[in-house]
């Protein structure tokens, strides 16, 4: 006799579990198309930077632009905190680890200036860039009119677990239809990871999904509170809300990859597993034009009370434009990641993003090892 078991657990796929089934035909890399659309703006490729105050500053922002790309910023953290928030950071980075928390609770307790939302909004929008914004939910309804006025082109309201009910006895909160309805400006929402969390916020009409729990380098939810779900599944389980609900009323809701991206594999994989586009945080925290001067730390790293993340060292690899576009001068898959990605479309015959969509992903657990020896007995 079996013993009853009190719940099924469902097996989850993360990056380095599956790996990409190569296609019937092949295509040159420089046929495929990967643009990206998001309301009325289209970004030559899929990638954004993550509204981290490490990776993106108004500076980046622009240059992401420039890129082709997006560059989100995190309109609650430095940049609107101080006036000159470049010293700010010189200071987090030059402070030993086992004060850098501390630190952190104390430079993010400084309050928000209204004055400087605008001021950071425009300083994108005359470097010619598509402005992005990042809010939490608790700041959104003040702070979003604000961003709107000063010329925000996106907004991204961004929690650690995002739903479209959220239960409290204290406050009214968020409503995201309302939100929606109330802005001009197309509306990203996130994080998510599951189906029935995903079709519920697209139901509510927001623009866009975040996708992602935990899966962060400098995040440490899934080890503060064990929450999460590995990248793999949690794009796919999405990706399949987003199919049943176009299904039904014929939106398309692009859904965005955020976290746990490494190298050119783990882009493909995300596309691959349903993605539209993907966001990155520390692999772009690694350039040379990233404020946090080698290092990163999450959103939630400085809560007062449960800091869910850690300051990390990241180093210092390339320009962003070097990163994305190469030449690349490693071999480990972390610079060209656009190059990565055309050539991992031409390998499936893949001539756009939802064609590269519809590729095969195996179970692999042993992909990056197999036949691997001599590199792993070399450190490489």
């Amino acid at each position: 006799m079996g013993v009853p078991q009190f719940k099924e657990i469902r097996r989850a796929y993360g990056y380095d579990e599956v790996a990409i089934v190569p296609g019937q035909v092949t295509i040159n890399p420089d046929q495929t198309n990967i643009e990206f659309t998001l309301g009325p703006h289209k970004s030559a490729i899929p990638f954004l930077a993550s509204s981290m105050d490490a990776v993106v500053s108004p500076k980046v922002a622009v240059l992401m632009g420039k890129l082709g790309g997006i560059g989100v910023l995190n309109l609650e953290g430095v940049w609107t905190r101080y006036e000159d928030a470049d010293s700010v950071l010189v200071e987090v980075a030059a402070a030993p680890q086992d004060k850098a928390t501390g630190l952190l609770q104390k430079v993010y307790s400084a309050p928000m200036k209204d004055n400087l939302v605008g001021q950071r909004v425009q300083e994108i929008k005359q470097g010619g860039a598509t402005a992005a914004v990042a809010l939490t939910p608790q700041n959104t309804k003040r702070i979003a009119p604000l961003a709107q006025e000063a010329g925000a082109d996106i907004l991204v309201v961004q929690a650690t677990v995002t739903t479209a009910r959220h239960i409290s006895k204290s406050y009214r909160g968020l409503i995201f239809a309302e939100l929606v309805e109330s802005l001009r400006i197309p509306v990203i929402v996130g994080n998510c990871v599951t189906y029935g969390a995903a079709l519920e916020l697209m139901e509510t009409g927001v623009n866009g999904l975040l996708i992602g729990v935990g899966p962060g380098a400098a995040c440490t939810t899934r080890e503060v509170v064990g929450v999460g779900v590995p990248q793999i599944s949690a794009t796919m389980d999405c990706a399949a809300a987003r199919e049943e609900y176009s299904r039904r009323t014929g939106r398309y809701v692009p859904i965005i990859t955020d976290g746990g991206i490494r190298t050119g594999g783990d882009v493909c994989k995300s596309f691959v597993a349903g993605a539209d586009a993907v966001m990155l945080g520390t692999p772009f925290a690694q350039a040379t034009e990233a404020p946090g001067r080698g290092y990163n730390w999450g959103m939630a790293t400085p809560h007062a009370a449960l800091p869910r993340g850690t300051r990390i060292r990241v180093g210092t690899k390339a320009s962003l434009e070097q990163i994305l576009f190469g030449p690349s001068n490693v071999t480990d898959g972390t610079m060209n990641l656009v190059s990565a990605m055309r050539v991992g479309m031409g390998m499936v015959g893949a001539f756009t993003i939802r064609e590269f969509q519809q590729a095969e992903l195996v179970y692999a657990p042993d992909i990056k090892a197999e036949g691997k020896v001599f590199q792993m007995a070399q450190g490489r």
